[in-house]
């Protein structure tokens, strides 16, 4: 779901004791330009759990509340496993430029996680831009392998566990 023409990106940002500061720093420089909604951590709380926070971003982005989601932690890494549980969300991890609008671009990527540990404020800056200004491209290759992406999770949440037969 896009926003209508005039209206702003609303995005939907989550982090734990791993990611709370530069959530805190990302939130503020892009408020003036997206819509920005913080699911928190509101406070620093080094035994937090990301999941805690994980999943009502990616809740949130499903429910088509939020168009985008980000989520931060120590590494990006548990997130990005948590992420990836809830269906309909497409999240990765970015820690380069091209991987954060590719994402979009050919893989309709939804949820941005990135590593606080891993990267540092201004390139995290740099790769939100990117994944937010981001758009699917719609191509036939890409159409083609969305959908077979949704096909496997549709499988998987039948109970198919997403393994064609014979295989």
């Amino acid at each position: 779901m896009r926003p209508s023409e005039g209206s702003k990106l609303r995005v939907v940002f989550g982090a734990d004791h791993g990611g709370f500061y530069l959530k805190k720093e990302m939130t503020a420089r892009l408020k003036g330009n997206y819509e920005i909604l913080d699911i928190g951590a509101v406070s620093f709380e080094p035994d937090d759990d990301y999941p805690d926070f994980v999943v009502p971003v990616a809740e949130t982005v499903v429910s088509g509340r939020a168009q985008r989601g980000i989520i931060i932690c120590g590494s990006g890494v548990g997130a990005c496993i948590v992420a990836n549980k809830i269906p309909g969300i497409r999240a990765a991890i970015c820690h380069d430029m091209y991987s954060a609008h590719q994402g979009v671009e050919h893989d309709d990527m939804n949820v941005l996680c990135l590593g606080a540990r891993v990267i540092g404020t201004e390139l995290a800056t740099e790769l939100v831009i990117a994944f937010l200004e981001a758009r699917f491209s719609g191509e036939e290759r890409h159409r083609r392998r969305f959908e077979k992406t949704l096909a496997i999770e549709k499988q998987a949440l039948s109970g198919g566990g997403g393994k064609k037969e014979g295989v």
